[in-house]
């Protein structure tokens, strides 16, 4: 249906979470309906009482049943409404997390150039907490106190079409002032998270950058910023707040002139003999009934029109395209080769333009050239991180670009420059590298890495916890890990980014033995700056300026 897929990119839902909106919105609707029953049964009770002066046993009895069946249907649709609503919103919250967090994991790398870490977090968590109190609270309960207004309406009009205008003219007008006020809250709203997100850069950076603050006696200049940043926040969701206000009080005053309108003309009728003080009461029961929640969704509808900002953010990541291909391998050995290769992270800057060469199998091919050459890039392009602009790139004649990337990355044991490392123990860090492998085998894989050296000295030994990103490790005892990681692995094509830069000498001639059992029969790309790494190397390819020479 179209309605589903509308509300699905409209509040970044799944089909299920679609479906269960719309019948959110029906219990909704059909709960606000059933509070409008006991107003009609006082209704039928005061015109009995009116016209008898009382009520008679049998149709007291009728009365006490009926107004149980009104408790019992009211009991039973606030329960079926808080299945629809609120159970249901928690797992498509859980189903939305866990499905951007699926979709980050396959998106390319060129989408992270663009964001920073504080940006999506805030989608995962703070704009989804938005959505999921929208899909709970907001978005129902408006849709359900607008369509439980139409058939009350309409009924209205039957009793009588003056009171029913005099009642209901303050709708369409209430509405309009809150439509309004979307495009004011959009601009509004962009404006805010733009600030949201600069403060949180801010303090993400404070904390990053903390020692080199206290080391130049920065602390005060930098926190001056900071508080620029922080009142800037404080100044926009001021300026937010203001201009809801503005808009929504007015609704709702206009929303309240209703009863005015509803008592003038139910006055004047009367006094012209035109309109029964029963059915005077009777509008005056229903009105009040009727303005309640309209009086609310007119707050919810503000809220709903400045879900924009959120669901674009949220659908940029849903909706951009993922690296495929298929899953399975077709390749004949584990030569990589560069066909005439140019790539740009920018279209305007172009990275690397025309690379050509061949890194075979059991040979070890070197990138050197001076920084910003591409040689970090040519490593990322090899395994499919990033696409390629033009070229082509295969692993024994197979094009990866049709390949799954995480099909592809089974063929890789890679190791980066910059380490991470999880707030766990050392044992279970290094399984990184092969998650179904024995502990014996990544004792074996540490060894090769010459992690015993220093594993065995901590408090636990194996067992000991880093702390976040190995922060209780030195640079070269983080970087070994990296490398057991490595030899776990095991695979045909290994990609070293200056693998032993955080090493001493007399570690790195360690890691250079254990690395030539690792790269044996294999294909192997090493970046190095110092040509001791690169040293032993079958090929030397030199990248300076974009460019490839071998």
């Amino acid at each position: 249906m179209n309605i589903i897929k509308t509300l699905q990119h409209q509040y970044a839902l799944s089909e299920q979470g679609a479906r269960d909106m719309l019948k959110a919105c029906i219990s909704c609707t059909v709960s606000d309906l059933v509070l409008i029953m006991p107003v009609g049964l006082l209704y039928f009770i005061v015109a009995d009482l009116l016209d008898g002066g009382h009520i008679s046993g049998e149709r007291s009895a009728w009365y006490a049943v009926l107004t149980a069946i009104c408790v019992l249907l009211i009991a039973l649709t606030a329960y079926v409404q808080y299945n629809a609503t609120f159970f249901a919103t928690y797992v498509e919250s859980g189903v939305r997390r866990v499905s951007i967090a699926e979709r980050l994991r396959r998106l390319p790398l060129s989408f992270f150039a663009k964001k920073d870490l504080s940006d999506l977090t805030s989608t995962i968590m703070a704009d989804c907490a938005t959505l999921e109190t929208a899909s709970s609270h907001w978005i129902p309960e408006f849709i359900g106190a607008i369509l439980s207004v139409i058939p009350v309406g309409i009924g209205l009009f039957f009793y009588d079409w003056r009171m029913a205008a005099a009642a209901l003219w303050v709708l369409p007008v209430s509405l309009v002032v809150v439509m309004f006020y979307t495009t004011v809250r959009n601009r509004l709203g962009r404006r805010q998270m733009k600030a949201k997100m600069a403060c949180a850069d801010g303090i993400q950076e404070c904390l990053e950058t903390l020692r080199d603050l206290h080391a130049n006696n920065a602390e005060a200049k930098y926190l001056e910023s900071l508080d620029g940043k922080i009142k800037a926040v404080e100044h926009r969701a001021l300026i937010s707040e203001l201009g809801m206000a503005v808009f929504v009080v007015s609704a709702q005053l206009i929303l309240k002139l209703g009863i005015v309108t509803v008592v003038l003309t139910g006055a004047m009728l009367l006094m012209q003999g035109r309109l029964s003080v029963i059915l005077f009461f009777m509008f005056l029961l229903v009105v009040s009934r009727m303005y309640d929640p309209l009086s609310g969704a007119l707050i919810n509808l503000a809220a709903i029109l400045g879900l924009n900002v959120q669901t674009e953010r949220m659908n940029e990541i849903l909706e951009h395209p993922v690296q495929g291909g298929t899953d399975r391998l077709t390749n004949r050995g584990y030569d990589i080769v560069f066909d005439r290769v140019s790539f740009a992270y920018d279209a305007s800057e172009p990275v690397l333009t025309d690379v050509s060469f061949t890194a075979r199998q059991g040979e070890v091919t070197a990138l050197v050239g001076p920084s910003g050459g591409g040689k970090t890039t040519v490593s990322r392009l090899a395994a499919r991180f990033w696409d390629v602009c033009s070229g082509r790139i295969t692993v024994g004649g197979m094009d990866i670009a049709t390949i799954d990337p995480e099909t592809l990355l089974s063929l890789y044991s890679i190791v980066f420059q910059e380490v991470t490392l999880f707030n766990n123990t050392v044992m279970e860090n290094i399984r990184i590298g092969r998650k179904d492998a024995t502990d014996e085998e990544v004792l074996q894989a540490a060894r090769m890495a010459h992690c015993d050296e220093f594993s065995e000295r901590l408090p636990n030994g194996w067992n000991t916890m880093i702390g976040e990103n190995g922060s209780e490790l030195s640079g070269g005892e983080r970087q070994r890990i990296s490398l057991a990681r490595a030899f776990l692995k095991d695979s045909p094509i290994v990609l070293l980014d200056e693998a032993t830069a955080s090493l001493d000498v007399e570690n790195e001639t360690m890691i250079q033995e254990s690395l030539s059992k690792l790269i044996k029969n294999k294909t192997v790309l090493v970046i190095a700056h110092r040509m001791r790494t690169v040293s032993g190397a079958d090929k030397i390819v030199t990248l300076r300026d974009g460019k490839a020479y071998v």
